[in-house]
């Protein structure tokens, strides 16, 4: 049995108070609980304070570019289906820079866990709003406050056709904890939106605005796609929280029947092998 601890690499540069450190320590417990030993997980992640997981988890680690982990991440898990993957990325990470690969990821419905933080601002490069900050925000630069209407992630990965959207608040480690453990285990790309705090860029969406408005779904029917679309469209003095829609799918990987059976990683290779397509161009 693995315990948290066995998760823990390097000690984390993020500020004191950061809604980082509470997912961190989650995905430990998560991983231990699950019985996951460290060298069948990979984390990928894109550019970001989010983004630097990677360096803080002691598993198999990529750090991609900006808004770039989820191609790494699909072609990993196509490469070798032992392995658990889990994209660790932010709101502008994922929704901003990388909101293309975020669709069709969803479209192909590859069998990875994506886990964004959402602080609702661009926390490494200085408090810059992200593709989620709320209209009326202010910022270095958005001196006169953010006007745009925020990007709602949970709304478009239903439209498109995800079969798990969730979201989670960083502040309530047993509740994160369990739709980790549930996203993970889930045949199929699976979308968990975390709202974590920047208390250092972020002074509008603190814990404390978070947890005046997030309530956790009751009675909620996960296969009732309608009721989760309701659900993820609701947002401001109430925020819902919890599994908003949880049905399988065909995943991408099985569409291939070279894919069954071994990881194409653990084949056998030789260069010899793809000589007559390589001469091909010559």
């Amino acid at each position: 049995m693995f315990k948290p601890q066995d998760y823990l690499g390097q000690d984390p540069s993020w500020c004191p108070g950061c809604g980082n450190f509470p997912i961190r320590q989650t995905l430990a417990e998560t991983l231990a609980e699950l019985n996951l030993a460290p060298h069948t997980v990979l984390m990928v992640s894109g550019i970001g304070q989010a983004a630097k997981m990677p360096h803080y988890v002691r598993v198999n680690g990529f750090n991609g570019l900006h808004g770039r982990a989820l191609p790494p991440a699909v072609g990993t898990r196509v490469a070798n289906t032992s392995l658990t993957v889990i994209v660790e990325s932010g709101d502008g990470d994922t929704y901003g820079e990388g909101g293309n690969h975020f669709i069709h990821a969803i479209r192909r419905n590859p069998n990875i866990a994506h886990f964004v933080h959402n602080n609702q601002v661009y926390g490494l490069t200085k408090g810059q709003a992200s593709p989620t900050s709320d209209p009326g925000m202010r910022t270095k630069l958005q001196t006169a406050g953010v006007f745009l209407e925020p990007f709602a992630p949970l709304a478009v990965a239903l439209i498109l056709g995800a079969g798990f959207v969730a979201r989670a608040f960083a502040g309530d480690k047993a509740q994160l904890k369990s739709m980790m453990q549930a996203a993970i285990a889930f045949p199929g790309y699976a979308l968990i939106d975390i709202l974590q705090p920047c208390v250092t860029f972020n002074k509008r969406n603190t814990y404390a605005w978070y947890k005046e408005r997030g309530y956790y779904v009751q009675g909620h029917d996960v296969s009732d796609w309608d009721a989760a679309l309701k659900l993820a469209r609701e947002w401001g003095e109430r925020i819902p929280l919890g599994i908003l829609y949880h049905k399988a799918r065909p995943t991408f990987e099985s569409h291939f029947p070279v894919l069954q059976g071994e990881p194409l990683a653990w084949r056998p290779f030789s260069p010899q092998m793809v000589a007559k397509a390589q001469d091909e161009f010559l």
